[in-house]
This record gives C-alpha cells, structure tokens and sequence, in this order.
C-alpha cells in the first residue's frame, strides 16, 4: 500500500507500509474504525506526536533532576535516608490528619 501525502509544505508524501501495516490498516476499515487508509495513517501520527512530546516532557524533567543535583539539591539514597523519608511523611500525615480532626491544634 502506497499512502501520499499533500501539505502545504510538501506536494506529496509517498509512504511505503510493511504487508502487516497494510493488513492492519485494512483491519481497521474492515471494523469501521476508519473510513479511509488516510484516517489511519493521520491517526498513527498524532499518536507519536504525543509520545514525541511525553518524550520530551520526561527528558526535561531528568535535566531538571540533574541540575538540581548539580546545585547540591539532591538527597543521598541509603537504607537509612529511606526510612528518615518514611518518618517524615508518616509524620506529617499524622500532623495532617491530627489537625482535620481537631482544626484548634494546629
């Protein structure tokens, strides 16, 4: 299956799909998922533009991450950090719920 593409940038795309891209194509035409090839292939794009963006979403937050620990930011990962950690929360919940229960002891 050839599908060809009009933009405004491009007069034509031509793409060549794999026999197990066309018979899935086709599969979806069969079931009504799709009208034409053409709906397909444009919905398989938006997919990967917003996998492309997740993407960079999550690479922005790892430099982020880096950078923070860069700036001496970070906290050291040891069995003993892990159960502080656990203490502060289990802590802050407790103070949390204490003053839900009773909003004068804050």
């Amino acid at each position: 299956m050839t599908y060809e593409c009009r933009s405004p940038t491009l007069n034509i795309m031509e793409v060549q799909l794999s026999p197990d891209q066309e018979a899935f194509v086709r599969e979806g035409i069969a079931s009504g998922r799709f009208h034409r090839a053409e709906d397909a292939i444009k919905e398989a794009l938006l997919l990967w533009e917003e996998r492309e963006r997740k993407r960079l979403e999550l690479l922005a937050a790892v430099d982020e991450a880096e950078a923070s620990l860069a700036r001496g930011q970070g906290r050291a990962i040891s069995r003993e950090s892990m159960q502080e950690l656990a203490s502060e929360i289990k802590q802050r919940g407790r103070t949390s719920l204490s003053a839900e229960v009773d909003p004068d002891r804050q």
